[in-house]
């Protein structure tokens, strides 16, 4: 069986998208299937490390949610932020304090209406439910919301 290397995402914000534009990403860890991010110590490395990049203003974290093997947030960026290397330096970092192996791409999707952003909200807080893992969002204990 042949393997071929995916491409690089693009993660470019065009010159004409508002500054603080809110995004929709997702990010996987190695391997898939794994519970790795949702093991007390790693998960509580991961959710203060997001806490402060958010205090910091390094993001702005309005939803940030680990799954046993992906996490999916709401995030905006300062404007003199690049989003790809921005995210590259939390990654590199967790994985440090962590020990999480991540997938070398991550997808984003900016958000673009209020609708939006509940849909995705909504999507995100009930994805435990959908896997079974909780009966109702607000017992999982895994989230960072501002």
């Amino acid at each position: 069986m042949k393997f071929t290397l995916r491409k690089p995402l693009p993660h470019e914000v065009p010159a004409w998208v508002k500054t603080g534009s809110l995004y929709f990403v997702t990010q996987c860890a190695i391997p898939v299937g794994t519970r790795s991010l949702v093991e007390p110590a790693t998960a509580d490395a991961l959710l203060q490390s997001v806490r402060y990049y958010h205090e910091h203003q390094r993001w702005f974290a309005r939803l940030f949610l680990l799954m046993p093997d992906h996490l999916h947030a709401l995030i905006s960026f300062p404007g003199d932020v690049a989003i790809r290397e921005c995210w590259r330096g939390w990654k590199r970092y967790t994985a440090k304090v962590s020990g999480v192996e991540w997938q070398r791409d991550f997808f984003e999707h900016r958000i673009r209406s209020d609708e939006s952003w509940e849909e995705k909200a909504a999507y995100i807080r009930e994805n435990p439910i959908r896997q079974g893992l909780v009966s109702e969002a607000k017992s999982w204990p895994w989230v960072f919301e501002s």
